[in-house]
């Protein structure tokens, strides 16, 4: 998708417009709009020896400040491409705020946004989300017509909306983590002012706005930083995804703050997912992310911003000095995921040794992993977390990544007993800590997830060839591995567009659950627990839990997929499914105080 002209409509005089020096000594990144014709830019180049900025074939060199720092105004218009001259070669500003294309792409000049909405003030502890994936998650894939989905998701029960990354990566198709321009909106999605609107939408539907985010690494194609500051990486360390990044250096730090910053000041998101932060490995004091925090939140005093992380570590440090609001809960996901399917291979594999009580040690204490013994690892992983109220956990039974980590990216829904599934599905729903559903689940999708890319040449079919060798040795994730790079792949994993046939009435149990949740539960999660949990095994594959709140008790009874030995039976339950003699079984219950 081209841009041409103007990249966002608006009165410009309400956007924050600053001075030069402002802008210069706000941070050593990407270009400001000061007013008329006049732009300040800035990039930390510190091997360079000269740094300009071209528009329309006039270029305009730039002063050496402290600290490899080159700085400077220039003229151009809204919508012009422009392009960074690092000693004679030209380079694509690694802070653009618009692309033309994809991440290959120009650089943009582009006028900040501008919104409409004030964000809604909803309390963390009663949050529902929803993930979703721009590409897919409407025909149009596009933000527009996303917004336009927002008003009847609210009105199911969902209270935030968790948007998989949506900056510049190559190509038009792509789960977004292959990104290499974190301060560009993919073009293929639409304009920033379009992201800006979307985010409008959501708040106008009384819902928070969450975006994910990568500051681990960069994508394999189309970025610069490599060429301008070989420096922005340490040489001696990598991640899964390509080299690792110096987290120590000031400019790097400021690189990804800055970026935090602009998502939430300027396009109104309530808070970011954080994508993989055990690979953000930063031995200063304070940590990077810690500094992150306190930015952000600096940046918008008025309103709270929650902080997502994922995790592998099960560390509760961050959240207990509140840097971070709550983390990705995997070990929820596998444990039921192992009790309902029985796969054991990979990742699964310590957990399919007792699902059960690992599932039990979840809804208790949030992470099952908290540095004991395991099965199948050599290295124990984690720390206590019981301390930590039920906020601070991301549960889920499906995500992007359990479901399209899959070679043919099958929802739980296919994988086991689908009534078995509605129990889940309530008991997610209904408990305590934050509950997190994947766009389609909240109507039964069966659609797939599926890995797609959009890479060409050496790229392109090096990516095949190692998605198909991932699940070459396992039995329960492999099969014939979907070709990545093809088109239909992609249009394949779009989750609404054959809606199951009992979409009904799944749309009705989530809408239910949801209800119950925000008339009954919220009130008691916003008052603090008061005690420790309590949850046991009733039988092989059955529960009964019961968590004391400030405000009151939650009670709950589940069976999934086997008669208890022990059953429980809930006096007046407020939500009811099955019988309690059946193998398939939940209810629910608030005692207020």
């Amino acid at each position: 998708m081209q841009h041409t002209g103007t990249c966002f409509p608006g009165d410009v005089a309400e956007r924050g417009i600053m001075t030069h020096e402002h802008a210069i000594q706000a941070g050593a990144w990407g270009t400001t709009f000061l007013g008329g014709t006049t732009w300040a830019v800035s990039l930390w180049a510190p091997s360079a020896k000269t740094v300009s900025v071209e528009v329309k074939g006039q270029e305009t060199p730039l002063p050496l400040r402290d600290g490899g720092l080159f700085a400077g105004t220039f003229t151009g218009g809204p919508g012009d491409p422009y392009a960074l001259i690092v000693d004679g070669q030209s380079q694509t500003d690694p802070a653009a705020r618009a692309l033309a294309d994809d991440a290959t792409g120009s650089a943009l000049l582009c006028l900040p946004v501008y919104r409409r909405i004030a964000a809604p003030r909803p309390d963390w502890a009663a949050t529902v989300l929803l993930e979703i994936h721009i590409g897919t998650f409407t025909a149009e894939g596009t933000f527009a017509a996303a917004a336009t989905r927002m008003a009847a998701l609210a009105e199911l029960g969902i209270t935030a909306i968790e948007i998989m990354p949506v900056a510049a990566f190559p190509g038009q198709r792509g789960w977004g983590y292959d990104g290499v321009f974190p301060y560009a909106v993919h073009p293929a999605y639409g304009s920033p002012q379009d992201l800006s609107d979307m985010v409008d939408a959501i708040h106008e539907a009384g819902m928070l706005a969450i975006l994910d985010v990568v500051y681990n690494h960069f994508g394999p194609l189309g970025g610069s930083l490599d060429a301008i500051a070989p420096e922005f990486f340490d040489p001696d360390r990598t991640t899964p995804w390509g080299p690792g990044i110096d987290y120590t250096r000031a400019p790097v730090r400021r690189f990804f703050i800055d970026n935090a910053v602009m998502w939430v000041r300027d396009f109104g998101f309530d808070g970011l997912r954080l994508d993989a932060v055990h690979e953000i490995r930063d031995e200063s004091d304070p940590h990077m992310l810690d500094q992150l925090a306190h930015a952000v939140r600096a940046a918008v005093p008025d309103r709270p911003v929650h902080l997502i992380a994922e995790d592998d570590r099960n560390l509760p440090h961050m959240r207990d000095r509140g840097s971070i609001t709550a983390c990705w809960n995997d070990d929820y996901h596998h444990s039921m995921h192992c009790l309902l399917t029985g796969e054991d291979e990979s990742y699964y594999a310590s957990f399919a040794v007792d699902p059960l009580s690992d599932l039990l040690r979840a809804l208790a204490e949030g992470h099952v992993e908290q540095g004991q013994p395991r099965p199948t690892r050599d290295t124990p992983r984690g720390e206590p977390t019981a301390h930590l109220p039920p906020q601070a956990f991301v549960n889920s039974n499906q995500t992007h990544d359990q479901v399209g980590n899959r070679a043919q990216g099958e929802r739980l829904i296919q994988l086991a007993d689908p009534e078995a599934v509605r129990i889940a599905h309530a008991m997610l729903l209904s408990a305590p800590a934050v509950p997190m559903l994947f766009m389609g689940e909240e109507e039964g999708a069966r659609a797939p997830f599926l890995f797609f890319a959009d890479f060409d040449g050496e790229l392109g079919e090096a990516v095949r060839k190692g998605r198909a060798a991932e699940f070459a040795g396992f039995s329960q994730f492999g099969g014939d591995v979907p070709d990545p790079l093809a088109p239909e792949t992609f249009a394949a994993s779009r989750p609404y567009a054959t809606p199951a046939p009992d979409a009904d009435e799944w749309r009705a149990l989530t809408r239910q659950c949801l209800t119950w949740r925000a008339a009954s539960l919220a009130p008691l999660l916003i008052s603090g627990k008061s005690d420790t949990p309590q949850v046991r095994a009733t039988g092989c594959a059955s529960l009964y839990g019961v968590w004391p709140f400030e405000a009151g008790r939650l009670e709950m009874v589940a069976h999934l997929g086997a008669v208890p030995d022990d059953a429980v039976s809930l006096d007046a339950p407020d939500l009811v499914l099955g019988q309690v003699s059946d193998p398939c079984h939940f209810a629910v219950k608030v005692t207020p105080r």
